[in-house]
């Protein structure tokens, strides 16, 4: 299996017990990493060519890959400043 960038353990190193945590008492925020996961392999796959896709559904799926970041890594601020 290939790497796949972008993993919110990469993007958020030092709030990897944090995830883990929140994944399982918190079901918005399990979604939310779900959603996030799905659309980071759609990405890579889109990026390596192994399931092409235009530019413009690219750029979609980035978008909305950030959109999911954000909204993980503002849970997670007020999840470390509470």
């Amino acid at each position: 299996m290939s790497h796949t960038p972008h993993e919110l353990t990469e993007e958020f190193p030092d709030k990897v017990d944090v995830i883990h945590a929140l994944k399982s008492t918190d079901a918005h925020f399990a979604k939310l990493v779900d959603a996030y996961h799905e659309v980071n392999r759609a990405v890579h796959r889109a990026e390596t060519n192994i399931e092409p896709t235009d530019d413009l559904h690219e750029a979609a799926l980035r978008r909305q890959r950030l959109t999911l970041k954000d909204e993980i890594a503002a849970l997670l601020s007020s999840e470390t400043a509470g």
